[in-house]
């Protein structure tokens, strides 16, 4: 199994082939190309797994959008990101989800876990790329927990855990494409030539009906780290969390509370 840090230095240079076998695990449909359109043809052996299915079950999102009901959305979600991944050659059958509804992967902790654990088991990657434990969205701390719990669960040669950069809040709003900084923090801003950037913005073309979200992402920076250890008992950072300014029904506390009960059904305690 490769290094965290020699994963990262080949994928520094934009354009190196990846071959070792990577898992990404994201939240939703749309996630890994925000955190690594750029890079994601690089990969010669690449499995993504998401954990919903990107269509909230509260009936705003589906109404704005135009569809019937949540069922439609999430088969309209999933055709985008089949469209957007074959620009980077990623067939449709390396793109695997959980199918929990959108914003409700943190009611669901252990289920989730195990569902990844059983992949990491099949699959046996070199590296697991994830999510940043950073309170962005709480399907994307609910990922970050999953991934590392699964790790703890998992037997055999453990892969190279990274995170990609997504979003948290900041002085000013939303930050997006960085990290909240951590202890011996050894990210790397990732190399984007021309040709992949363009491949990137095509690629978020594809998803028709995340147009207004994505746009507030850069297309020109991509960052990667070896994931800390981090406690999901304890805030990721001071202060209010991003997602506690929207009515997603969850809060930093009651994610932590969630947190420490699925870590013990799980029989890892902490």
């Amino acid at each position: 199994m490769p290094e965290a840090g020699s994963l990262l230095a080949l994928l520094a240079d934009g354009e190196t082939p990846v071959e070792p076998a990577v898992l990404v695990v994201a939240a939703h449909p749309d996630d890994e190309v925000i955190g690594l359109g750029a890079q994601l043809a690089r990969f010669r052996d690449i499995t993504l797994l998401h954990a919903t299915d990107g269509a909230p079950r509260d009936g705003h999102d589906v109404a704005m959008h135009g569809f019937a009901d949540a069922a439609s959305y999430a088969a309209a979600r999933r055709r985008e990101l089949v469209a957007a991944l074959a620009l980077a050659g990623i067939t449709a059958d390396r793109a695997l989800t959980c199918d929990i509804p959108d914003q409700q992967a943190t009611l669901r902790l252990a289920e989730l876990t195990r569902e990844v654990a059983a992949r990491i088991s099949v699959l046996r990657p070199a590296a697991l790329i994830t999510h940043a434990y950073e309170g962005g969205h709480p399907d994307h701390d609910a990922t970050a927990f999953a991934v590392h719990a699964a790790l703890r669960l998992a037997d055999g040669p453990q892969p190279a855990l990274l995170e990609m950069a997504g979003y948290h809040a900041g002085p000013q709003g939303m930050e997006t494409g960085c990290f909240l900084p951590v202890a011996e923090d050894m990210a790397i801003c990732l190399a984007i030539p021309p040709k992949a950037r363009a491949r990137k913005q095509r690629m978020i073309a594809c998803f028709a009906t995340q147009q207004r979200v994505l746009a507030e992402f850069p297309i020109d920076v991509e960052m990667l780290r070896p994931a800390p250890r981090y406690d999901f008992t304890r805030p990721p950072h001071p202060g209010r969390l991003h997602y506690e300014n929207y009515p997603w029904g969850m809060t930093g506390e009651v994610f932590r509370g969630m947190a420490a009960k699925a870590s013990q059904a799980l029989g890892l305690g902490r």
